[in-house]
């Protein structure tokens, strides 16, 4: 079977260089605490390259909490076409809020799959 692709390989958390081993564990939902993996249990990449490397992904995620901010204030004013400030601080902040877990995990995917350090390599990839 073929390897994963990239856009597969990111939706599902899966390491950047073998992109079979997963970036975290556990549901972004659940009551525990987000955990992610330090070292990825098929090829040994040490996710956190240095030290306070995952800070930069608290931009990224904000840039995703301002996208998704956008759209919803853009759907929800095409739906209702109401001025109300109270509506659209109570519908965004619900937003943001709801989305905060899967920011959280997709910005530091993002972070890890932008890293030049950390390249794609087809050795270390098995089917699953």
């Amino acid at each position: 079977m073929k390897a994963r692709g990239l856009l597969s390989a990111m939706a599902s958390c899966r390491c950047p260089r073998c992109r079979t081993g997963k970036v975290f564990y556990g549901h972004p939902y659940s009551f525990r605490r987000q955990r992610s993996n330090q070292v990825c249990a098929h090829c040994g990449l040490y996710f956190e390259v240095e030290p306070g490397y995952f800070y930069i992904s608290m931009y990224i995620s904000y840039g995703f909490a301002v996208f998704e901010a956008l759209i919803a204030a853009f759907i929800l004013y095409s739906l209702t076409h109401s001025e109300s400030p109270w509506l659209y601080g109570f519908v965004l902040i619900s937003i943001i809020i709801l989305m905060a877990p899967i920011n959280y995990r997709y910005s530091r995917i993002a972070l890890l799959y932008m890293t030049p350090k950390i390249k794609y390599d087809p050795r270390y990839h098995i089917d699953d």
